[in-house]
């Protein structure tokens, strides 16, 4: 088959390609809640490329570990932003180190960062599968329900063969979603859209230097090999080719049709690199341009795609070109254009639309149009070091503030983040080189010899053509996005958390110990602050070392108002006056003190005194025996949202993990 029709969508993809770790929202590094310094399962859910001691386990609830109980786990769980767009932004940071280096006209090589997000109904405790039982509803919740498992293991997978019939399919697939998906292993992408990847062709306009791709077990070479992955390595459901190129050119539905839990494609947060690409990259991306894919059937006894990736090849296929849309959510409660233009009145952040959500359906709804993708710069940060940024006054870790997405039906979301981070060299242009300098030596080679002397004296280069363009990648644990409660309306939120885990900087590394994110934070009195933050209770490494206060292992936090920055006595309750001039929207009943003591407690205490949302018998006034170093108090904590009536200063210092000459975990709120 011929590559896609159209030049410049080959000519501009550019390669989605060093070590790169998320630390907020924590990075997963396709960790789960191992007990070792090195993560279990490297390709678990997604194909990072990443050193396997980086990433976080993902939360515990209270204080012993999840274990194979998923509730005993703990999801970050973040108010998302309300229906105006310049009022009502729930902002995140998002941190990372990379290793390579980025940005700046300086850099010693090309990159960029893309920031994605996927989302689907967080329904009810219900819906988490709970067993491999043969109901459709048990099924449909094993192999769409987005989860972090309480496995180590990769999802199973029975792959196509050459000639497969449409029996042979149905059976196949039957196999994949009744037998080989487990409710215990985590899942992120879904085994429809991995298996469309292991027969869609190869983008065959692509440079791929002198690597050879194999081909797959359908007999030709298809998208889950690339010149990164040139045998065709699974990890999760993930399709290497989207993984590794950017803008996609396909779809990246994760479902046939919408299914019940709204899964939605990737959604396109931000990229940074060269902005002179930015107009390319909005215009390309899925969040607002739609993408066509070859649809071979509607009948359910038939396989619906196949080989095709271009509108010919489609019809020579059999065939039809269809248009597909992305979208943030479907109000499939709207069933009218005038309602669906009614939802559009109430809010300017969204742009929602009656429309198809695919061109062979006349099938009609009201669409959460994704919000357009954010495109900037990239934070300069310099080579063989995972380190700070250098563009940044506070010397901080890369950092992109991001707004977590509205959602305009008012349904909790659970979601993950990916971060990639792509890097390429030089020596040619990648938006330009295609498929028509493979092969080519005066190109680049692998580990070239050259004669820089002059005198038939050559010298070897160290040169991967695997790797000249290459991508790493993390992504975060699931998290849950909530509506906002009215209290909420018009009012900006910033969430403040906890990065890093239990160990000294060495022992942590490629990760990095604790400390408050932001570490600075300024807000205006009319904004909140949501205080968060979660722990793992089997972060201890093995024989690799742990070395901290309190139980081998374990993460905790708290936050205690002191006098200023160079110091480390935290202020008596009685003495911190800060939080007389601050209230919870979460726990309305709560004085400024009872919110001071579930922070200074990580929730041991959730008040000294009886509140609506704190029962008598857990407050500081009834109950006794809090750990001097937290041991048992919960590793996550839900905390507070803050509303604040009057300006000041707070300083705050965790008393656990802030041990003078070993680490500080401090921070600094100004309220203006």
């Amino acid at each position: 088959m011929r590559a896609l029709q159209g030049a410049i969508l080959l000519v501009y993809c550019t390669l989605v390609i060093g070590d790169v770790y998320m630390h907020n929202p924590r990075g997963s590094n396709n960790r789960l809640d191992e007990d070792t310094a090195n993560r279990k399962n490297n390709n678990r859910l997604f194909d990072s490329q990443n050193n396997n001691k980086g990433g976080y386990n993902t939360g515990d609830r209270f204080t012993s570990e999840g274990g194979s109980r998923p509730e005993r786990f703990y999801s970050m769980q973040y108010y998302g932003s309300g229906a105006s767009s310049s009022r009502e932004g729930s902002k995140l940071m998002v941190e990372w180190t990379n290793q390579h280096g980025c940005g700046s006209d300086e850099s010693k090589l090309l990159c960029n960062i893309v920031v994605q997000y996927m989302c689907q109904s967080n329904g009810t405790h219900d819906d988490y599968p709970r067993g491999n039982g043969g109901s459709s509803n048990d099924v449909e919740e094993r192999t769409l329900y987005m989860r972090d498992g309480t496995s180590t293991d990769t999802q199973k997978y029975s792959e196509p063969r050459k000639g497969e019939s449409d029996r042979s399919y149905n059976s196949r697939m039957e196999k994949n979603y009744e037998d080989n998906s487990d409710y215990k292993e985590g899942l992120h992408e879904t085994v429809y859209w991995y298996d469309q990847c292991r027969y869609r062709e190869a983008n065959g306009g692509l440079f791929t230097a002198d690597q050879d791709l194999d081909k797959d077990s359908v007999g030709y070479i298809t998208a889950s090999r690339t010149r990164q992955n040139n045998e065709g390595d699974r990890s999760g459901y993930e399709c290497p080719e989207e993984r590794d190129y950017f803008p996609y050119w396909q779809p990246t539905l994760q479902s046939e049709n919408l299914d019940r839990f709204q899964r939605t494609p990737w959604i396109d947060l931000a990229w940074l690199g060269d902005k002179t690409k930015c107009n390319y990259i909005k215009q390309n991306s899925f969040n607002r341009r739609s993408k066509w894919r070859c649809v071979l059937s509607r009948d359910s006894e038939e396989r619906p795609y196949g080989r095709a990736i271009n509108e010919k090849d489609c019809d020579d296929e059999g065939g039809k070109w269809v248009e597909f849309k992305s979208f943030l959510e479907v109000l499939t409660d709207v069933t009218s254009e005038s309602a669906c233009r009614a939802e559009q009145r109430k809010g300017t952040r969204n742009k929602i639309f009656w429309t198809q959500l695919r061109s062979d359906s006349s099938k009609e709804y009201c669409v959460v149009q994704a919000p357009e993708i954010k495109c900037d710069e990239a934070p300069w940060t310099r080579v063989n070091h995972l380190g700070n940024s250098g563009d940044s006054k506070s010397a901080d870790s890369s950092r992109l503030e991001v707004e977590l997405p509205y959602f305009p039906s008012g349904e909790a979301k659970r979601c993950t983040l990916r971060l990639r981070y792509n890097i390429t060299t030089a020596d040619y242009d990648p938006w330009t080189t295609d498929s028509s300098s493979n092969d080519d030596d005066d190109v680049i080679e692998n580990n070239p010899e050259v004669d820089v002397l002059e005198n038939g004296d050559e010298l070897q280069l160290a040169l991967n053509t695997a790797q000249t363009g290459r991508t790493f990648q993390d992504r975060s644990h699931v998290f849950v996005v909530l509506p906002r409660t009215s209290e909420m309306a018009s009012k900006k939120i910033y969430n403040l958390n906890v990065r890093g885990k239990r160990g000294n900087i060495v022992q942590t590394f490629p990760a990095v110990e604790y400390d408050f994110v932001p570490d600075k934070l300024e807000i205006s009195r009319s904004d909140l602050v949501h205080v968060q933050w979660t722990g793992s209770n089997s972060h201890d490494n093995k024989n690799d070392g742990d070395d901290g206060q309190g139980k081998g292992g374990t993460d905790r936090h708290n936050m205690l108002q002191f006098k200023s920055l160079d110091e480390n006595y935290p202020l008596k309750i009685s003495q911190a006056k800060f939080w007389d001039g601050v209230r919870s929207l979460t726990d309305p009943d709560a004085t400024g003190e009872d919110i001071a003591v579930g922070l200074a407690t990580s929730g041991y205490y959730c008040a000294k005194r009886e509140t609506g949302k704190c029962p008598s018998k857990l407050t500081s006034s009834r109950k006794r025996n809090l750990d001097d170093e937290l041991d048992n108090a919960p590793a996550s904590y839900f905390g507070h949202v803050l509303k604040f009536s009057k300006s000041g200063t707070l300083l705050y210092m965790c008393s656990r993990n802030n041990n003078f000459s070993n680490r500080s975990q401090k921070g600094k709120l100004i309220v203006k």
